[in-house]
């Protein structure tokens, strides 16, 4: 289903009174503001690492007030009589500051908008107290952490092998995330999948001639709304994912402490969804569509034929294609969303800044497939690539729920969490 910008759900941002979850949603939105704009249009996995961050601090300042659900890799309780509502925006405030300092006086500013809509006294100092040890307390646990560190790739061009693709012949972006110390996995390669088919299999043929047809530029396979479908997909996925989790928390009235939650398993395990899928691609370095197209007469296997003018319709971001990001984080996301919530009706109202519309999406698995079709069809990934992706993400918030964000005691079993586990479209769920 797709809905235009006039019909789209309301904002599910606005403030009320009897509504303390706002504050956590208004600060998604500052933190979501604050990141894109610092990376701009960067085509990495980077802006899921931030989001990560912020959510987990906001997540231990409420929940170390409030109650009912385990803290993260943190023992301190908050005092019962603390606005929790001061502890999150404290919390967010303080950890943006210190990763994106530039951004000081508009935080501040969102800050000091925050504390003045609640009754100062006692209960709001020692909310803010809190929330700045909750802060503390997150980037301290992310000291020396592999942040922008030196991690070379030095694989030289060959069959089979990544190299920069056109029209910029960008080097490959943020390798040091494929060593970046996970949020909740015990290491990046915890879960790195099974590498690409190898080049002269006929699963690899196919998946070659799919995307020659179904992925070109022009003169494509294409009805207009799988290109439709490429282009919705093709824009800031992290940002798409934000907005629609606001959304669905504000409709759906969620507590604070169950938005806190939500946010936090949503992007923690978006945040080791690109760590794994970056080990992936730094370790199996394969190559793009448009190289291994206009290459083909190289990979030495007779299915496949070279068109060297070959385009994709989406320019190539610059990584490798094994595993595929987007699918890897949107898998991530509606797992985590399916465990928290309890079933596999995620109930998503999805924007599309590139395309100016919104589409409600269900179930996981329909946003999972659609995710997978848009990275073919957009030419930029191989089906392999997207389905490997998929069952990856799911994997790692499986096991990010089993281990993190869980109800104290815990109401439900890990198998309870596995049932409701989605689909990635490849027919081998």
């Amino acid at each position: 289903m797709t809905l235009t910008a006039a019909t789209r759900p309301p904002d599910g941002d606005a403030r009320t009174a009897a509504d303390p979850a706002a504050v956590v949603r208004e600060w998604n939105a500052i933190a979501t503001d604050t990141i894109t704009t610092s990376l701009g249009p960067r085509p990495s996995g980077q802006v899921a690492i931030w989001q990560g961050f912020v959510s987990v601090a906001v997540y231990n300042a409420v929940v170390g007030i409030e109650g009912g659900y385990a803290l993260y890799k943190w023992r301190q309780r908050g005092p019962a009589e603390a606005s929790s509502e001061a502890a999150a925006a404290t919390a967010a405030h303080d950890v943006l500051l210190a990763y994106f300092p530039s951004f000081k006086e508009r935080l501040d500013t969102a800050y000091a908008d925050s504390l003045a809509a609640l009754p100062a006294g006692r209960a709001r100092d020692r909310g803010v107290d809190y929330g700045q040890r909750a802060a503390a307390r997150i980037v301290e646990l992310r000291e020396g952490d592999g942040r922008f560190a030196d991690v070379p790739f030095t694989a030289p061009p060959a069959p089979g092998v990544w190299r920069p693709t056109p029209p910029a012949f960008q080097p490959f972006i943020d390798t040091w995330l494929a060593r970046l110390r996970p949020l909740l996995l015990s290491s990046p390669r915890q879960f790195r999948p099974a590498g690409p088919h190898a080049l002269s299999s006929a699963a690899y043929a196919r998946d070659v001639q799919e995307l020659k047809v179904m992925g070109a530029k022009t003169g494509s396979g294409r009805s207009a709304r799988q290109t439709e479908t490429a282009l919705f997909f093709s824009g800031n996925l992290v940002e798409q994912v934000q907005t629609a989790v606001r959304d669905h928390a504000a409709r759906h009235r969620l507590g604070i402490a169950e938005t806190a939650r939500l946010f936090a398993a949503v992007n923690a395990s978006a945040t080791d969804a690109v760590v794994t899928a970056w080990d992936a691609k730094l370790r199996y370095a394969s190559w793009r569509p448009i190289t291994a197209i206009r290459l083909a007469d190289t990979d030495g296997n007779p299915a496949t034929t070279p068109d060297p003018a070959w385009e994709p319709l989406l320019l190539t971001p610059p990584h490798p294609d094994h595993i595929a990001g987007h699918t890897t984080v949107t898998a991530a996301v509606v797992r985590a969303l399916t465990g928290v919530l309890g079933t596999s009706r995620i109930d998503l109202y999805v924007p599309s800044q590139v395309t100016g519309t919104t589409r409600y999406y269900g179930t996981a698995d329909a946003l999972n497939r659609d995710v997978v079709d848009a990275r073919v069809w957009g030419g930029v990934h191989s089906r392999t690539a997207d389905t490997v992706g998929c069952r990856t993400g799911t994997q790692v918030a499986t096991w990010a729920l089993d281990h993190y964000f869980q109800p104290s005691p815990p109401a439900h079993t890990a198998r309870q969490n596995r049932s409701a586990e989605p689909g990635c479209g490849d027919g081998t769920d």
